[in-house]
């Protein structure tokens, strides 16, 4: 399986500049892609479904050709689902600290 580092996800309080809004999970996130540092600032509103760890502690992000195989026999915190279209994300959680792995389409 391939995997590569994709970004570190930083919750925060304050809104950013250019927020993408994730109305299925009530969450806005950055593209993480344009910034130097591939930092993606996450803010949850009021009923996002996410555990709170995922809204209280920095993520590690990976993109991975299979994400089913990415998941399998870990512990899983969140299963996959499609925040934006053609890009596929589960968390895990390992050894206590969030996760990320997404899939994009091919």
């Amino acid at each position: 399986m391939k995997k590569e580092f994709h970004h570190v996800g930083i919750p925060t309080t304050k809104p950013q500049p250019n927020e993408i809004y994730l109305d299925s999970v009530k969450l806005y996130i950055t593209d993480a892609t344009q910034t130097a540092h591939r930092i993606e600032w996450t803010r949850a509103e009021p009923g996002c479904p996410f555990p709170d760890v995922l809204k209280t502690t920095a993520h590690v992000a990976y993109s991975v050709d299979n994400l089913e195989a990415a998941i399998a026999g870990q512990n899983v915190i969140w299963p996959p689902f499609e925040p934006l279209p053609g890009i596929r994300v589960a968390f895990i959680l390992d050894d206590g600290a969030p996760v990320e792995y997404l899939e994009f389409a091919k």
